[in-house]
């Protein structure tokens, strides 16, 4: 039995030992660490970087196209030229002429320039919508945030929750061990029997059992941090146990307002103006092309020598301003199809967001109605905590003074550390319930937490 106390002894320190070694993560860190470091959050950091890449300037069709076409070319010829038949003047037949590396060189460079003056509005309508999809973008990083935020929010309180919890049942095995004190000092001057010892025994076996598997999901459930953190996953720390709840007229007014900042509404609209865009890049294939180009060349030409002629060498330069207008006339129906589809897809969108709506507004009146539900499940909790607690110390006394059996004095402590626990799970779920409403009217990001 000694044995046995000596273990749950240094259990106890250890756990403290441990505690004390362990450094605090505020929420305030824990959430830049994740703004920092979480994997979903970096991606939707690069979609929006790719997205602002796409509407500038350079993606925009606005500036003009300059290239270089540049050519070089070089021959040689060995050859032999007979004149069969012809006579020089003095009547002897005419020697042939051997013509040995006749070399010719080539040399062309041409600067080309090309500007579209005008195609017909598309252009300018879709740096338009590259413009809205960078914002689009921007709300679909921050919606990833959010749930980042909320997910980080769950695993953060679990920790905090278990952590209470190990702290509760630390100060039932150190009850439970006293018991055993006072069972073994009685039964020595025979004042209870064997059985009292026995139970406490019992008690203290199971309060040892309960701390260790709370240990072990304590353990796991900061490893989930550390993911989603994107740390460490042995990185070791204690978490902030401390809750205040936002005040609930300004809670009223974050509801009052969640149409101007639901994330999911922002995007609807955003949708919505892309669609409308479209649009008006599918008509502005009615409207003709007008583009102007300009050339400027250098050519260099070294002709080799031939039986008749000498070889020549010809240097020219060229300079050249054009313009060409291109009017689709008919294309067979094609830009025609593509407007009527836009179109198609614009009332679509509009539909879409009359349903976001919809939903928007019932998941923020069951959001309310759950937050408000928790919140009095934590108010009631926390009472029933203060009269679990009156009531145990009262068992505690009258189990002192041997007017109750220890059974009795056990089933106070279950009921309190029952209540302790539960208070401890209605506080985080209230919390957590908080923060899922603030995400859907919008504020989450704009809270302290």
């Amino acid at each position: 039995m000694r044995n046995t106390l000596s273990i749950l002894l240094l259990l106890s320190v250890t756990i403290h030992f441990t505690s004390a070694q362990e450094k605090l993560l505020s929420k305030d860190e824990v959430v830049q660490l994740a703004l920092e470091n979480n994997f979903g959050i970096k991606v939707a950091k690069n979609q929006v970087a790719i997205a602002k890449n796409n509407k500038g300037v350079l993606n925009s069709g606005y500036l003009p196209t300059l290239s270089n076409s540049t050519t070089a070319n070089y021959s040689r010829d060995d050859s032999v030229i007979e004149f069969p038949g012809v006579f020089n003047q003095d009547g002897s037949p005419r020697g042939d002429v051997d013509i040995y590396k006749a070399e010719a060189q080539r040399f062309n460079s041409t600067l080309n320039a090309n500007y579209t003056l005008f195609d017909g509005m598309g252009r300018f309508y879709n740096y338009k919508r590259l413009q809205e999809q960078y914002q689009l973008s921007e709300l679909q990083a921050r919606e990833t945030i959010e749930n980042t935020v909320v997910q980080l929010f769950s695993v953060y309180f679990e920790v905090a929750r278990i952590t209470e919890n190990e702290y509760v049942l630390q100060q039932a095995l150190e009850i439970s061990t006293q018991r055993i004190k006072r069972a073994e000092y009685a039964f020595e001057y025979g004042q209870n029997t064997k059985l009292d010892i026995l139970n406490a025994q019992v008690d203290v076996t199971n309060d040892s059992i309960n701390i260790l598997n709370t240990r072990q999901q304590l353990a796991n459930t900061k490893r989930d941090l550390n993911v989603v953190l994107s740390q460490d996953l042995n990185e070791t720390f204690q978490v902030d146990t401390l809750v205040s709840f936002i005040p609930k007229l300004q809670l009223e007014e974050f509801v009052a307002q969640a149409k101007l900042n639901n994330v999911a509404l922002l995007q609807t609209e955003k949708n919505l103006a892309i669609n409308a865009y479209d649009i008006k890049v599918n008509k502005s294939g009615y409207l003709p092309i007008i583009g102007l180009n300009g050339s400027y060349g250098w050519n260099l030409n070294q002709s080799a020598a031939s039986a008749f002629f000498p070889g020549t060498n010809s240097t020219a330069w060229n300079f050249g301003l054009g313009a060409s207008l291109t009017w689709n006339l008919f294309d067979g129906g094609g830009t025609t199809v593509r407007v009527k589809n836009a179109k198609i897809a614009y009332e679509n969108q509009e539909l879409l967001k009359q349903q976001v709506e919809l939903e928007v507004n019932r998941d923020i009146q069951n959001a309310l109605a759950i937050y408000e539900n928790r919140l009095n499940i934590f108010h009631i909790q926390e009472q029933n905590v203060l009269t679990n607690q009156n009531n145990f110390e009262r068992s505690s006394e009258q189990f002192q003074l041997g007017r109750i059996t220890s059974i009795e004095f056990r089933q106070a402590q279950i009921n309190l550390l029952n209540a302790q626990t539960n208070k401890n799970l209605a506080k985080y779920d209230a919390k957590l319930a908080e923060l899922q409403l603030l995400q859907l009217t919008g504020q989450l990001l704009n809270v302290q937490f």
